[in-house]
């Protein structure tokens, strides 16, 4: 091969690849499976599953005034349920295993780009006030769909899982005529559930004891600066958006393993303190489910000692709409006092008969 059929055919590669890549690249943004670029496109299927992927999308595009998010135990919501109780146009940001900020910070940048927001349903995991403010399970996280840096989108153009997980699957599921994941669908589990179930995962002679059971100064000031540099950071930015904030009802399973450790006193002065925070948002409606006993001593709606079937979610909300379980300046101390004879008197053994 002689020096200029060698330059012709380097130059026929360089094109070839360049075309192929531009084809990848304007794949990826028309079908746009993470909802990066745009709203979702009427003649595509789209498969919602990757809630760290998926949710940011959702927040730049989607036409929505109402909102429901959480960790897992929010994954089982129907926002078609919430938006028939509140009148609303519900979307669902549910993120499994998530820490207060991780929530905090995507709440912050939805009600920032959507100024038709104005209702939050939030779960505020009951077992997180004692954990740091930043505390998070996932460190690696795709941040390059969180930004507005275009430079960095190489990563989600050129990104095979992209391309196959996401691309491909919508092609696919478009090709075959199958529907897309409808926002009830999205992120929702189907478990079994019962007392057999929750001993699989729980077992009341494995419960580690070794752990802090005091409640001082220093307890006080994490629960302080976990609610106050989230949750209070997003509901005191955006005052003209309703919060919904709501305690999850864990099962009795998780009230035992308190007793146990001997933290239950330590558990209820952290919610003493994480409510009188929360009750001094005038746009805050907080709601407390944990005299519910029908379901929390009730092992069937359970598929672990804290989650719930969907049939709880649903109740949730139907609770909210009438103000069962609202929690204000003025019967807090005494949910709290009964909160602490029932669980600390509870007959734990008949659990097992």
């Amino acid at each position: 091969m002689n020096q200029k059929a060698a330059k012709k055919w380097f130059i026929k590669c360089i094109l070839t690849l360049v075309t192929l890549l531009a084809f990848i690249a304007l794949t990826v943004i028309i079908v746009d499976p993470y909802f990066h670029y745009h709203k979702p496109l009427p003649f595509l299927s789209y498969r919602l599953y990757e809630e760290r992927y998926t949710n940011d999308g959702i927040s730049r595009h989607f036409d929505f005034d109402a909102m429901i998010t959480g960790s897992s135990i929010t994954q089982n919501f129907k926002p078609s349920e919430m938006d028939a109780l509140f009148g609303a146009n519900t979307v669902k940001e549910s993120f499994s295993g998530a820490g207060y900020q991780e929530l905090a910070d995507n709440l912050d940048r939805a009600l920032s780009r959507n100024k038709n927001l104005k209702q939050v349903l939030w779960a505020v995991d009951y077992n997180g006030f004692l954990r740091e403010y930043d505390w998070a399970r996932y460190e690696e996280y795709p941040t390059y769909l969180y930004d507005n840096n275009p430079l960095n989108d190489v990563s989600y153009l050129f990104n095979k899982s992209i391309l196959y997980h996401g691309v491909m699957t919508n092609i696919a599921m478009t090709l075959t005529k199958t529907p897309s994941t409808t926002m009830d669908e999205y992120s929702s589990w189907d478990m079994e559930t019962g007392l057999e179930v929750i001993l699989t995962t729980y077992d009341r002679n494995n419960v580690n004891t070794d752990v802090p059971t005091g409640f001082g100064e220093e307890e006080y000031n994490m629960v302080t600066q976990t609610i106050t540099l989230n949750i209070l950071r997003v509901v005191n930015k955006y005052p003209d958006t309703t919060f919904y904030l709501f305690y999850p009802p864990f099962s009795i399973f998780y009230w035992e393993s308190l007793n146990i450790k001997g933290t239950l006193d330590r558990q209820l002065r952290a919610e003493q303190v994480a409510t009188e925070l929360l009750l001094a948002c005038p746009n805050v409606k907080l709601y407390n489910f944990f005299d519910q006993y029908d379901v929390i001593c009730n092992a069937d709606y359970y598929s672990d000692d804290g989650h719930y079937c969907e049939e709880i979610n649903s109740r949730i909300l139907q609770w909210i709409a009438q103000d069962t379980g609202l929690v204000t300046k003025e019967n807090y101390l005494g949910k709290l006092a009964a909160e602490r004879e029932f669980y600390a008197n509870y007959d734990y053994d008949s659990l097992y008969e």
